[in-house]
């Protein structure tokens, strides 16, 4: 099989597994707040009048570019801003380890400091991560893929549309 056949196939995975991934994250999130306010605090990373509002906008902000991802809509934009996320949680949790902070990363809910006995699992954390990252990147060099709105709606450019026709 032709590799032009099969870019927009592994495409359309990349931004299904990526957005799946960010929707599942978000949704498990947005129904306890705090607890997502909690996970950012938690990093220590950013000071609390920042920390607050990150933590509250988080969830929506996975949720929507997720959607846009999965219906394959401003598929590019989405994808750099799933890649921005993906790189500041690698940074987040790199960071922790790093300071030897032990916390629950509060990917998909939760967070906050372990309880005795846990241990974190930053190096998975940040291979998934960094994995989600690559899908970003795969899907803004390849957009949109197949079944997407961007294709449907001829928002997409001249050449990215010969390619995803081949």
């Amino acid at each position: 099989m032709r590799a032009s056949k099969v870019l927009p196939w592994v495409t359309t995975v990349a931004r299904l597994v990526l957005g799946g991934v960010l929707i599942a994250a978000g949704a498990l999130k947005i129904g306890n707040p705090v607890d997502s306010v909690l996970a950012v605090k938690a990093y220590q990373l950013l000071p609390e009048p920042v920390a607050v509002p990150v933590g509250y906008a988080l969830p929506i902000l996975e949720i929507v570019v997720g959607v846009l991802l999965v219906a394959g809509l401003l598929t590019r934009v989405a994808a750099v801003v799933a890649g921005l996320l993906m790189l500041a949680f690698v940074f987040g949790i790199g960071w922790a380890w790093a300071n030897g902070l032990r916390i629950d990363c509060g990917c998909f809910g939760g967070g906050g400091q372990l309880g005795a006995g846990q241990e974190p699992a930053y190096l998975l954390d940040i291979v998934r991560d960094f994995g989600l990252v690559l899908l970003g990147a795969w899907i803004v060099r390849f957009p949109p893929g197949r079944f997407s709105l961007d294709g449907a709606l001829h928002l997409t450019s001249d050449v990215d549309d010969e390619e995803n026709e081949q």
